[in-house]
């Protein structure tokens, strides 16, 4: 295996590269100048080293705590739950939530021997307990496993005093109804609002 071959195994790897987008990568990498691809080898070597995991929500940060969970900004009694990090970056790029986050870092999901003693939620309990949480909001996806964990979720905290609310879902925006599957359209219904 020559080194455009190994380059391509291994970007290849990654989530969402295949073969082709791998190659196109590497025959990029290829015709661009070395300090491009030094810069990128750099960025990457260092990676582990700059960013590490917010001792409080569980976010990728390069402070801990992290710049979110420290804004006397924040809406400090919205807590909103997400699977991953990367969740917190799409949450806060629509720029409708200002509350904090909490990562679970994954799903309830037995078949992928995931039960909840593998995710954060002893600290979110403890997050609850101190008292300053008025609200959690759960937006897990709405798969099988998300929906598991919501309701997992939503009975720990059946007796405490915060307020528990789910992500609405349903049809999105310029959407057709004709390609919607059956389930969406489900939820669309019993999820629908007054005009």
């Amino acid at each position: 295996m020559n080194a455009i071959e190994e380059l391509t195994e291994s970007l290849s790897r990654l989530p969402g590269i295949g073969k082709k987008s791998a190659s196109r990568i590497a025959y990029h990498l290829l015709a661009s100048d070395r300090g491009e691809c030094r810069r990128l080898g750099q960025e990457l070597a260092s990676l582990h080293d700059r960013i590490c995991r917010c001792s409080v929500c569980g976010s990728y940060t390069e402070t801990d705590p992290c710049p979110i969970c420290t804004s006397p900004l924040r809406e400090r009694g919205l807590l909103c739950v997400v699977e991953q990090p990367q969740d917190v970056r799409t949450i806060e790029d629509s720029r409708e939530f200002r509350g904090l986050f909490h990562v679970l870092g994954g799903l309830i999901s037995p078949l992928d021997g995931m039960g909840p003693e593998q995710l954060s939620i002893p600290s979110l309990m403890e997050r609850i307990r101190a008292g300053e949480i008025t609200e959690v909001i759960i937006a897990t996806n709405p798969t099988v496993e998300g929906d598991t964990t919501a309701l997992y979720i939503q009975r720990l905290l059946a007796e405490s005093p915060v307020m528990v609310s789910r992500l609405a879902s349903g049809l999105p925006v310029g959407g057709d109804l004709e390609y919607a599957d059956r389930l969406t359209l489900a939820r669309s219904f019993r999820g629908r609002v007054a005009l």
